[in-house]
């Protein structure tokens, strides 16, 4: 963001005194001017903002093509922090464990309370957050990823710019075979937000919605998905305003280019009903 110096240095101070072998750490500027790194710390200034999706693939790559000279990348926001020193080791035993495990979330918690919301819990089952278990989609500002799920499926969609851009990748690494798992024990601290706060975020929210079901959804199952999910932002009672920017996002990811469409396997639809979401919600 640019505009957080003291919380970025707080945590990459976090990331530096993790147990365990150093971590090598890229920091992206995303079109905008970084401030005084840490030594040994690599930074990357973009010339203007490629948004969340293409900020990250940027950084991606300066780990090799999709990530290739590492096992495991890590992404936390720049106002987060690592409260556990252990954290990095369980990140290593976990996919050491399990070699289809291609994405870990963390739990992100208020660093005054400790609470969760809601919507950081990546199932439908959300009322316990102290509770890990496999998903079908992870938090984008506390996660890990073993790099052979980029270099097999492909990166963020560069195009959502902001949300829905860790389900898109989510669907393609799970119809690819690979499991996702929520970590309760992987903890990093990030103040309690509102994800409105962002000027763009109704019309964001709408529009790559559409743009995941025309990408990645069987045809049959576009437009129950997207049914419900215009039953469900109205049942939500948005203001006047928020509703015609997301009815606005709606049309434009419809009548825009939504990228390659690869459809998931029927097999893959049945996986995500299994773990407790099927694909039309």
């Amino acid at each position: 963001m640019g505009n957080r110096p003291e919380e970025l240095r707080a945590l990459l101070d976090s990331v530096a005194a993790q147990d365990g072998a150093p971590i090598e750490v890229v920091v992206v500027g995303n079109g905008v001017e970084l401030p005084s790194l840490p030594d040994g710390v690599r930074s990357l200034e973009l010339p203007q903002n490629l948004g969340i999706p293409g900020g990250r693939n940027v950084g991606i790559e300066a780990f090799g093509p999709g990530g290739s000279e590492v096992d495991v990348l890590l992404f936390l926001d720049d106002d987060g922090r690592l409260p556990d020193k252990g954290t990095a080791e369980l990140v290593r035993s976990a996919f050491d464990a399990d070699p289809q495990l291609g994405i870990v979330s963390f739990r992100i918690a208020d660093p005054d309370d400790g609470t969760t919301q809601r919507r950081h819990v990546p199932r439908l089952r959300a009322s316990d957050p102290l509770r890990s278990s496999r998903v079908t989609t992870f938090l984008g500002g506390a996660n890990a990823v073993r790099t052979q799920v980029f270099q097999q499926v492909g990166g963020l969609p560069d195009n959502f710019f902001y949300a829905h851009e860790e389900t898109d990748l989510a669907w393609r690494a799970l119809d690819a075979g690979w499991n996702i798992d929520y970590r309760a024990d992987l903890v990093l601290h990030h103040p309690a937000t509102a994800p409105s706060r962002h000027a763009v975020y109704h019309r964001m929210i709408a529009r790559n919605r559409v743009w995941l079901a025309r990408r990645n959804l069987p045809l049959p199952l576009i437009p129950v998905y997207l049914l419900d999910w215009v039953l469900l932002t109205i049942a939500r009672r948005p203001s006047r305003a928020a509703l015609k920017a997301w009815f606005g996002g709606f049309l434009e990811g419809w009548r825009t280019p939504c990228g390659p469409r690869k459809p998931m396997r029927w097999r893959t639809v049945w996986r995500l009903t299994r773990l407790g979401r099927p694909p039309v919600i």
